[in-house]
Parts: C-alpha cells; sequence; structure tokens
C-alpha cells in the first residue's frame, strides 16, 4: 500500500458535526452530501467528490463555483489535496472581490496576492492536505488569523456532488487518492505586468480597506460577513454578493444563525479564544442591494474583473497543447495497438512454431530409436546368417560332396522324411477335400470342424441316439393310429386315450396283446415290417 494511502482511515463524523451541518444549511439539498458507511478508503460514487466537514463550514457547497474549479484546474491538485485554512482563503478573496471591490473574483489580481507551497517537513509529506495557499512574502494583505491547526479535520471526511461544467477546465478531476502531488511552475506563477497595471487600483482599493482609520476591514469582519448572511462564497451563484437582497436573497442556505452559534462557528476556525471579541458588523458597509455600487466605479470594476479571467487564457493554452498531446497520444496508442497486434501475433506464431520443432524433434528421436533398433536387428540376424554361412561352409569342405553324397545315413533319413511328409500332406489334404464335401450331408445343421478334436464331438453325442430313435418311431406309430381311426370315423376320446399314467401294467399289457392282431395289419398298410420282439412297456411320454 502507497505511504498516501495510510492516511485515510474510517470516516468520524459525529452528531456534533451532523447537527452544526444541518443547522448551517448544508443537509437541506437532496444529494449534495453523501456520508460514508464502514469503508476506510474513499470509493466516491459516480459524479461525487472528497471533501471535509471543515471544507464545508469554510464557505464550500455545491455546484462548485467557477473560481475554485479553475483554480484546482490551474494548480493541478484534488480538492482533498487543500487544508481548510485554504479553502478559507479562497471564500474572503470572492467575498472581498464582490462585497468590498465590487468585481468578480479577479484572477489577475489573485496572482499579485497568493501561491501554492507544499505542506510538510522533512519527515512526513502530506497527500491529504498536502497544499497550502499562501500570501506572498511582499505582499500587504488582511490578517486572517487562522487556527494553528485544526485538529482531526482530515478523518471528517464525506462525499460533495460534483455538478459538470460546460467547458473540461471547469470540471472538478476524479478522485485519486494514489495521485502523488506534483509541484508545478503554475504554483509560483505571478501576474505579468500588464495585469499588475490593470489591477494597480484594486490594489490601492485593498490597502486602503485595511488602513482607513476608523474604518479598517480584517480578515475576521470579512469572514463573519459571510457566515452571517448565510451565503457560501464558494458555492456557484446567479448573482454576485454586490446584488444580496437580505433575509429573502435567493443565495441564502438557511436561516440567520443566533449570536452565540455565530461566534462559536468563528472561534473553530479562527484563532480567536473566548476571550476576543467577536465583529458584529464590518466597519466597511458592504456592496449590496441597499448600498449599490457607484455606476462609474462598478463600469470600471466589471471591466477589470471580466478583463482578466486568468485562468481562462491559460486554460486555452492548455486546452490547446493537451489537444495536441491528445493527438500524440491517440497516435501513440494506434502504434501500440498495432504493435500489441504484432507482438501478439508473433507470439502466436513463436508458439506453433515451438510446437511444430517439439514434434519434429519427437519425431527424430522416434525415427532415431527406431532405425537404432532396426539397424541392431539386422545386425543381429546378419551375424547369425554369417555364422550359419560360416559353419555351413566348414562343414561342407570338411564332410560332404554336394553334387553325389553317399554312404551318409542322416541325409537318408532326411530323404525318407521328406517323402513321407509330402504323402501325409496329400493325404491330408484328399481327407480335408473329402470331409468338406461328406460332413454338410451327414451334419446339415452344423459347421464344419477345424480341428480332429471338434469333428469327434460330433460323432460322440453325449444323448442317446437309439432312444431318440425309440421314440421317434413311437410318434409316427401314434400319429399313423390316430389317422386311420380319425378316418374310420370312430368317436374317441382322445383325452382318456391320452391319460396313460393311471393305467395298470396288466390292463396295459392285455390291451397290447389284443392290438396285436390289427396293428399287424396297419403296420403292412404303412408299409412297415413289424419288429420280432415286441415290447410290452409303457411308452416313454415327454
Amino acid at each position: 500500500m502507497a505511504a498516501e494511502d495510510l492516511e485515510w482511515e474510517r470516516s468520524k463524523i459525529s452528531n456534533q458535526d451532523i447537527n452544526l451541518m444541518k443547522k448551517l444549511g448544508l443537509m437541506k439539498k437532496e444529494g449534495a452530501i453523501r456520508f460514508p458507511s464502514e469503508e476506510s478508503y474513499p470509493s466516491p460514487p459516480i459524479q461525487y467528490r472528497v471533501s471535509f466537514v471543515d471544507h464545508l463550514i469554510c464557505g464550500l457547497f455545491t455546484p462548485i463555483h467557477d473560481f475554485l474549479r479553475g483554480l484546482l484546474f490551474f494548480y493541478g491538485v484534488q480538492l482533498h489535496q487543500l487544508t481548510p485554512n485554504s479553502i478559507l482563503h479562497v471564500a474572503i478573496f470572492i467575498t472581498l472581490c464582490e462585497c468590498f471591490l465590487g468585481v468578480p473574483p479577479n484572477w489577475a489580481l489573485w496572482k499579485r496576492i497568493f501561491c501554492l507551497r507544499r505542506n510538510g517537513s522533512h519527515n512526513a509529506a502530506y497527500n491529504i492536505g498536502g497544499v497550502v495557499i499562501c500570501i506572498r512574502s511582499d505582499v500587504e494583505y488582511f490578517d486572517v488569523k487562522f487556527p494553528d491547526s485544526v485538529q482531526g479535520w482530515r478523518k471528517r471526511w464525506l462525499y460533495v456532488r460534483e455538478e459538470s461544467a460546460n467547458s473540461v477546465e471547469h470540471n472538478i478531476a476524479p478522485f485519486d487518492g494514489s495521485a502523488k502531488i506534483l509541484r508545478r511552475r503554475s504554483w509560483d506563477a505571478e501576474a505579468t505586468e500588464e495585469e499588475k497595471t490593470a489591477t494597480e487600483a484594486l490594489m490601492s482599493r485593498i490597502h486602503e480597506l485595511q488602513n482607513t482609520r476608523g474604518k479598517e476591514l480584517s480578515g475576521i469582519q470579512i469572514t463573519a460577513y459571510f457566515l452571517r448572511i448565510r451565503v457560501q462564497p464558494l458555492q456557484a451563484r446567479k448573482n454576485p454578493l454586490w446584488t444580496y437582497a437580505g433575509e429573502k436573497d435567493a443565495n441564502r442556505i438557511s436561516k440567520d444563525l443566533s449570536v452565540k452559534d455565530l461566534e462559536k462557528l468563528i472561534r473553530r476556525i479562527s484563532s480567536l479564544s473566548k476571550k476576543d471579541p467577536i465583529p458584529s458588523s464590518c466597519r466597511v458597509e458592504p456592496y449590496s442591494v441597499s448600498n449599490p455600487l457607484p455606476k462609474p466605479l462598478m463600469k470600471e470594476f466589471i471591466r477589470l474583473g471580466t478583463q482578466f479571467v486568468g485562468y481562462h487564457d491559460h486554460a486555452n493554452r492548455l486546452e490547446a497543447d493537451l489537444a495536441e498531446a491528445n493527438k500524440r497520444a491517440d497516435a501513440l496508442a494506434l502504434k501500440l495497438e498495432q504493435s500489441e497486434k504484432a507482438r501478439k501475433k508473433a507470439e502466436s506464431n513463436a508458439a506453433v512454431v515451438e510446437d511444430l520443432r517439439k514434434r519434429l524433434h519427437d519425431a527424430e528421436t522416434s525415427l532415431s530409436d527406431n532405425i537404432t533398433q532396426q539397424t541392431a536387428r539386422e545386425k543381429t540376424i546378419i551375424s547369425r546368417l554369417e555364422a550359419q554361412s560360416r559353419r555351413f561352409v566348414r562343414r561342407t569342405r570338411q564332410e560332404y560332396e554336394l553334387e553325389l553324397p553317399e554312404g551318409d545315413h542322416l541325409f537318408d533319413a532326411l530323404s525318407l522324411l521328406e517323402i513321407h511328409g509330402d504323402e501325409a500332406r496329400h493325404g491330408i489334404d484328399d481327407a480335408d477335400s473329402g470331409l468338406t464335401k461328406l460332413f454338410p450331408y451327414f451334419f446339415s445343421k452344423k459347421e464344419e470342424p477345424k480341428t480332429f478334436a471338434e469333428l469327434a464331438k460330433c460323432f460322440n453325442v453325449e444323448e442317446d441316439l437309439g432312444h431318440n430313435l425309440r421314440q421317434e418311431g413311437l410318434k409316427i406309430g401314434v400319429e399313423g393310429t390316430i389317422a386311420l381311426v380319425a378316418d374310420s370315423q370312430q368317436n374317441v376320446d382322445w383325452s382318456k386315450v391320452g391319460d396313460v399314467q393311471k393305467m395298470e401294467t396288466k390292463r396295459w399289457q392285455s390291451l397290447i396283446k389284443a392290438a396285436k392282431p390289427n396293428s399287424k395289419k396297419i403296420l403292412s398298410f404303412l408299409g412297415f415290417k413289424p419288429t420280432p420282439a415286441p415290447s410290452s412297456s409303457k411308452p416313454e411320454v415327454k
């Protein structure tokens, strides 16, 4: 975490602070202020900026005055980087210009009186309230009697609504707590000779207000005046303060404060103690509806006030430079985008090339391994063939005569084995051919066996073929008998004929004996020759 971030902590706004802001009319406008919840680091909603309770007490309110917007833009600082005393300096200056000089806030006059300085020490550099508005050392200005320190103001932070202005230089920069405060040359910007000449009358009027005996004007009187009339100088207003119309003025944000509350508030933002008196009015009557500007003076002062808006000219130059910088930035961004695309494409191509290189390496490695293994196998085979060839040649030279070997029992045995082997192969081929032709005839529903063991199983069946043959014969006899009985048109109860399980053996034998003469005639009719050994047992019924 950056050192600047360590300055922030959870906002600690008390009920006393809230009641004070309600009394000052700062809570009347809905949505103008939002309080943080439990966050310890600012996270303003859209269109809101970070400010402080003490900023509001010192004259700040929304929408923010264009002169303050211009100051922030010119100096390059954010609202939270200004101290409460700096905010009060701007509020007093605007009140001085509009109520006692009769001109709008004059930029050239501001540069003659004020400059910007860094707030900190050798041991610490602040980001919150890190810059202060200072009176130039060679200028005589009002003694504002600021307090030496405002205790705990950094802890009372909140969000104020920002209203967009018509031009960019009038808008407040979005909150950026990590942005470091950088000293700029604009912090020491001085009025040009032309601006000094044009504002000499205003400086003379300030000296006159300070030094007229019996009518001296002080910084405390100016502060007390804008607090008393209930107009926030740093709020954008339709009418300047020299047109202030009293209780019915449209710029008032609340009713009059009580004397006690007003004195307490003045002592809070100044170094006055309880013993010091609080001015009840200004010794110099401010310009208002009841004390209008003299017409010749008003015409001249208004010309002076509008002639040197100051930051507008500087803003125009900066805007031109900014436009050129944006143009260059756009060109660089385009080049960067193109470069980024080229980089991504190069990375993608490099990844593809790397993948192909890896695959090629793997293929080369695999191919090399295969070649090595194949070469080793070929070498082994060649070695064996060479060894066998050498042994064969050696034995041939020593023991054989290849043309007419004689008296070699091994050669004779091999010759006989080859002859009988050929005969056996021919016999097996003939047997296989015969089996292929005969097997479907005997076994029409079976697949031809591939081995002799499977062929043997076809003949060696587990069931009793004789029993099956007897059953088949009995079935044929019964079917023939039924056919003959049916043709004779005899009435037979076939359910009783089929129930042979309850018949006694003797009864069965007597019936068989009585049926023999007829069975011989039936078999003769059917063309079967009767067997000499008849069976008298009951038929097996499945």
